[in-house]
């Protein structure tokens, strides 16, 4: 095992539901195991900038149900530097601190890559935190369950008004680079069709489908990844429109809701096992890895293999959403 005296902790890039679980399991881990704790406000910004605070058991108290994150979030512009990465080492020597903990998604751990990469001196663990559920290295990342179930809660509402007006809806999810949530909540919500970034969509296969489809369906649903080619959900809502004008055809972007609101409980456990993880896995000597859970086991992923890759669409899910939907 490898002494650690103090570890630094912060959260980077977009905000995902159970990032505050994972603080606290990261905090109270480092303090069972007498391992001081250093809060990173703002991300790397903050590192940069030396926004930096002792915690305690006490500091991550009622936090476990709470959405956002209690560090605070951001991007920087500066870090991507030699010059804002040589500050942000000048900053965690001044601290004490000798190895971090980072909460985030893709930018998150290819800083960190670059990071390392640099200062060897520093360990360093990632933790996977990104509703888009889209690094390689776990199963599920802490964001997604809660993101795919306000999705579900959200477009189960709009099926209901779809039904009363006959309609048809398009529906934008998040997915800038990755179809995750409009794949899994398309099948959950029983979509017509779902068209996702991974894949190259056809707007007339889309319409083809559109017109095979039951008749007598009083509502149909569109789901559609914020990144998907054929642009935005208005711009097919359009082409929708012109092609069968007998529908009622309504767009609905669902935007920043799926990133708030409190963590389900399947988030609340992910986060805490892999804080807990992040913690014990450098007190064996890991660094330049991202924790993760694959097949229920806690597993260690390089940086490298974990940020280069966006996880393959299942194809099984795409047949399974066309076959159901007749």
């Amino acid at each position: 095992m490898t002494p650690i005296k103090k570890i630094g902790l912060f959260t980077s890039g977009s905000d995902s539901p159970g990032m505050n679980a994972a603080i606290r399991a990261v905090v109270r881990t480092a303090v069972f195991y007498n391992i001081e704790v250093a809060g990173i406000r703002r991300g790397f910004e903050g590192m940069i900038n030396g926004d930096i605070y002792e915690m305690n058991t006490k500091s991550v108290s009622n936090i476990i149900q709470r959405g956002g994150t209690l560090l605070k979030t951001g991007r920087s512009e500066d870090f991507k530097t030699a010059e804002g990465r040589q500050k942000a080492y000048e900053q965690l020597k001044k601290n004490g601190i000798e190895a971090l903990v980072a909460l985030g998604g893709n930018g998150t751990l290819k800083g960190m890559r670059e990071f390392g990469d640099d200062y060897k001196d520093i360990k360093i663990i990632g933790v996977p935190c990104t509703i888009d559920n889209d690094l390689r290295g776990s199963d599920f990342t802490i964001g997604y369950d809660t993101a795919i179930n306000t999705v579900i809660e959200a477009v189960d509402k709009i099926r209901e008004t779809a039904e009363s007006h006959d309609r048809l809806f398009i529906v934008e999810v998040m997915g800038r680079d990755s179809g995750m949530i409009a794949l899994r909540t398309g099948m959950g919500v029983g979509a017509e069709a779902v068209l996702v970034p991974e894949t190259k969509s056809d707007i007339n296969a889309l319409f083809d489908r559109l017109q095979r489809g039951r008749k007598d369906k009083t509502s149909k649903i569109v789901m559609v990844a914020e990144g998907d080619e054929p642009g935005s959900a208005f711009e097919i809502g359009k082409a929708i429109m012109k092609k069968f004008p007998h529908y009622d055809t309504r767009v609905s972007i669902l935007g920043h809701i799926q990133r708030g609101g409190k963590p389900t409980c399947m988030d609340r456990v992910l986060a805490s096992r892999l804080g807990v993880a992040a913690v014990e896995a450098l007190r064996d000597g890991h660094t330049g890895e991202m924790v993760g859970l694959i097949h229920n086991n806690i597993a260690y992923t390089p940086f490298g293999q974990s940020v280069k890759h966006h996880r393959d669409v299942n194809a099984e899910f795409t047949r399974i959403v066309e076959m159901l939907s007749l």
